[in-house]
């Protein structure tokens, strides 16, 4: 069978990769690019761990078929944080308590990111209804939803 060459931007930076026709975004960037930061929670697109953005989109990667990425930019949770320094939704999460065991914290911060990036001054129940496709087992969601809320107010002094 036949692999496909694609190359996209993945976190500002040129990619170049070989992916089998079935091969999910996902599997694409944990097995063939090695970024694992991008969780299998379902792979039917219903959890929302492996949420990525695909050229400005948010997107469940387990949904996207890794040659469907050609020529475009994707943003993984990887590309977040600034060297050392932490996104300010990073950081929220962290001083709200807002993570538990992990699986689906990326997915909600990249979702988080996505949504501040279109509406920098969202109210808690735009967080809510921008995050609803993000389950979490671990947490009530309040934590989460003062995070985003804090790091928007954070984001728009700065």
């Amino acid at each position: 069978m036949a692999k496909h060459h694609v190359t996209a931007t993945l976190n500002g930076s040129p990619v170049e990769f070989l992916c089998e026709t079935q091969q999910t975004l996902l599997e694409v960037l944990r097995d063939e690019l090695n970024l694992t930061g991008t969780k299998e929670g379902c792979a039917t697109g219903d959890c929302g761990a492996c949420s990525v953005t695909v050229g400005g989109r948010l997107v469940c990667s387990c949904l996207v078929l890794g040659a469907e990425v050609e020529g475009k930019r994707i943003e993984t949770i990887e590309g977040m944080a600034s060297g050392t320094e932490l996104h300010p939704l990073q950081q929220k999460f962290l001083e709200h308590a807002a993570l538990q065991c992990g699986i689906c914290t990326p997915g909600m911060l990249i979702a988080a990111r996505s949504l501040l990036e279109r509406k920098p001054d969202p109210t808690e129940e735009e967080v809510r209804y921008w995050l609803a496709g993000n389950l979490c087992r671990c947490t009530g969601y309040n934590k989460i939803v003062d995070a985003v809320l804090a790091a928007a107010g954070e984001m728009r002094r700065a």
